[in-house]
């Protein structure tokens, strides 16, 4: 199975997800079955029944986050020197070439991208125009309405 990127920080959320799952969340739920166990009849106890649901998604959760992380190949943008060039992990300025509006995305994971808070995921078509390109180049992306062109007005790897 191949490597999939996930940056620095992308990857201290993780250990902090299954740390909190391990310690806080499994140990809750197995409470939770013991105490509708307690309530006798299993074959007609709801509780019970959520309980276990609950079980399996949290150790279902459990073992996605650990083949995640241990399938992860973690990159601290910090530590990149792409000489400029837009690369996984990199921070990038844009300006909307139609409206003018400016944005900012960086390029992370696929478990880390939210668009809301200007985080791209590298498989996206909007970050693959981009990846390559240097500040001063303008991206084609090819949006659902139509071709759109930013310009990558500057590149930072923080």
């Amino acid at each position: 199975m191949s490597k999939t990127p996930l940056t620095l920080k992308g990857a201290e959320k993780l250990r902090e997800e299954l740390h909190r799952l391990k310690t806080v969340e499994r140990p809750s739920v197995v409470a939770a079955i013991a105490e509708a166990r307690s309530h006798g009849d299993l074959s007609e106890n709801a509780e019970y029944d959520a309980a276990k649901e609950r079980q399996g998604f949290i150790e279902g959760r459990i073992q996605e986050v650990e083949a995640k992380l241990s399938n992860a190949q973690i990159i601290d943008p910090a530590s990149l020197d792409a000489d400029g060039r837009v690369v996984f992990g990199a921070t990038v300025d844009l300006e909307d070439q139609d409206s003018g509006d400016p944005v900012t995305y960086q390029i992370v994971g696929e478990d880390e991208a939210d668009i809301k808070v200007g985080k791209l995921s590298y498989a996206s078509p909007m970050a693959r125009a981009l990846i390559g390109k240097f500040a001063g180049d303008i991206a084609q992306v090819q949006a659902p309405g139509g071709l759109r062109e930013f310009e990558i007005l500057d590149v930072r790897y923080e």
